[in-house]
């Protein structure tokens, strides 16, 4: 026998007699279970999708083009017992290029959600929740089939702050749940001086006299109290092929009650390996404060009409990575 062994021997045998045997095992049992248990899910996404068509002598014509979109998201989800935090932030950007055309954008968004829960036991389905969320975009856009230079939307220009309170269903929380705050704030910033002299996204408007001189500038900023109920579901329909479908409704208490704004997203997924997926989707919108510019006249000025559904339709082939 090995010298170093029979010290082991010896030394184990010494430390029973004492009774410390059975402690140092334990302790060595719980520093590598709570050193392998984690209550946070860190999930870190990058996705890239490409569409591209060429024509070369093609007797039907056509217009060559590629369109690329990129989308990166980052989750921060903790949940423990009674007590359940999701942080997620999501950027998304996309152009399209014809041949006869500049650059123009396709997609642009830029968005911060925090939800926290709490549930009185273990066996609740019930949580008090807290929620924020802010929404804006990057860059400057434009509605293309009236000017490519009087811009309709800029950074911070709208942006959106929701801060509420209220409950959150969610047996599989982290898969299915259902939100509903009774008293939800809304602030939509337009920090754009031009756009909110033409009261645009529902701040108020410039005034001016009978010669076009400002005599009181539009607000940057517009406030509204109210419920708001939002939903979240994922789920894998057959294998490779997933679904999440997002929706949120919200009316306002003091201003046209009952006058609902709507934003639904429907993603379908197909994976195709580790790396490869298509995606569907379709992104429908509805916001009263949002008015549909529909003329640019000689002067630079926007002409408004009412409120109009807004959808969005993607679909693309790209690598979806996880890092």
């Amino acid at each position: 026998m090995r010298f170093e062994n029979l010290l082991t021997i010896i030394c184990l045998f010494i430390l029973n007699s004492y009774g410390y045997s059975q402690q140092i095992e334990s302790d060595s049992l719980k520093v590598n279970t709570d050193s392998e248990v984690s209550e946070w899910r860190h999930i870190n996404r990058a996705s890239l999708d490409i569409s591209e068509v060429a024509f070369v002598n093609w007797n039907s014509g056509g217009s060559n083009s590629i369109s690329g979109l990129l989308g990166i998201e980052f989750q921060r989800n903790f949940q423990k017992d009674h007590m359940v935090w999701e942080n997620r932030m999501i950027i998304k950007y996309g152009v399209n290029k014809q041949q006869e055309q500049d650059f123009r954008k396709t997609d642009d968004n830029f968005e911060v959600h925090s939800r926290f829960g709490f549930r009185k036991d273990t066996l609740s389905h019930w949580y008090y929740s807290a929620n924020f969320s802010f929404k804006t975009q990057f860059t400057n856009g434009y509605n293309y089939s009236k000017s490519e230079t009087q811009s309709i939307s800029k950074f911070m220009a709208p942006a959106y702050v929701f801060l509420g309170v209220g409950t959150v269903y969610g047996e599989h929380i982290e898969s299915f749940s259902a939100y509903l705050s009774p008293l939800t704030l809304k602030t939509t910033f337009v920090l754009d001086q031009t756009l909110a002299d033409a009261g645009s996204f529902g701040v108020r408007a410039a005034e001016f006299d009978s010669s076009g001189n400002i005599l009181r500038e539009g607000k940057k900023s517009r406030e509204e109290i109210g419920i708001l109920i939002t939903s979240s579901f994922e789920s894998e329909l057959i294998e490779n092929i997933s679904l999440r479908n997002l929706v949120s409704f919200y009316t306002d208490y003091l201003n046209d009650f009952g006058n609902i704004d709507i934003d639904w997203e429907v993603v379908l997924d197909f994976k195709v390996n580790s790396f490869v997926r298509a995606t569907l989707g379709s992104h429908l919108k509805y916001d009263n404060d949002i008015k549909i510019a529909t003329l640019v006249n000689d002067a630079g000025e926007t002409k408004y009409s009412g409120a109009k559904v807004q959808w969005k339709q993607l679909f693309g082939i790209g690598a979806l990575i996880d890092f």
